[in-house]
């Protein structure tokens, strides 16, 4: 009961993944949550302490499950990483209204819908972290990038806001706004042709910057946008 707990959203593969690997070796217990199971349980199986909770985080009601199912089993929630994302690269023309709700709630609202769900929790304890994967789209987006960048220009937002509300209840806010990092996700969009490799982060150098601000490393302050990219 007394090991921290921390949520993490897309936990099945790249960045929640090595976020999940990363706080596993600190001595906490995880909550993966996502869609597909299999790659929860790949996951999974990299673990100690993973417990997996397929969920959509875009329904609030599901959000509020995976809360709800992780006090269950653990008892607290210390940290929650709000990393699920999706990044079609699309015109203006082609992004239809049903794409568009789509990307703004899996990189947006789901994060609003958990730190909402989180919230009493952390009130109750007195202390809790909350960190937002944001992305270096939300400053500068690659053309086709309309949706993704209007969402994590939006989670970059929302991540200060929440920091001024948690102050007084012991809660600390950032969010990590990455460029370029060595995923699926960015080898569907480009290939190392047009992107190198050695020009990217790894995942696990996403990850140390979260279990930095998770430490309270004085480096950060809470609201902050960290941009984070090969030369910082």
């Amino acid at each position: 009961m007394h090991e921290p707990v921390a949520i993490i959203t897309g936990a099945g593969g790249g960045i929640g993944r090595a976020i999940a690997i990363k706080l596993d070796r600190k001595g906490y217990r995880t909550a993966l949550v996502g869609r597909t199971e299999s790659s929860l349980n790949e996951t999974a199986k990299l673990l100690k302490h993973g417990k997996i909770v397929r969920a959509d985080v875009t329904d609030s009601h599901d959000v509020e499950k995976v809360v709800t199912q992780t006090m269950s089993q653990f008892g607290r929630v210390d940290v929650l990483v709000n990393n699920a994302g999706i990044a079609p690269v699309l015109q203006i023309e082609q992004t239809t209204p049903e794409i568009w709700h789509e990307v703004i709630d899996t990189n947006l609202s789901a994060a609003c819908y958990f730190c909402r769900a989180a919230w009493p929790t952390f009130k109750k304890q007195g202390a809790g972290v909350v960190v937002n994967i944001s992305s270096m789209a939300a400053q500068d987006p690659f053309p086709g990038f309309l949706a993704y960048g209007a969402a994590k220009a939006g989670l970059n937002n929302l991540g200060i806001s929440l920091a001024r509300e948690g102050k007084d209840i012991g809660v600390r806010v950032y969010t990590i706004a990455p460029g370029a990092v060595e995923t699926q996700m960015l080898r569907k969009i480009l290939s190392p042709q047009q992107f190198p490799t050695e020009n990217t982060l790894s995942p696990e150098e996403v990850a140390q910057v979260v279990a930095d601000c998770i430490a309270n490393d004085q480096r950060y302050s809470s609201g902050e946008v960290i941009w984070l990219n090969k030369t910082r």
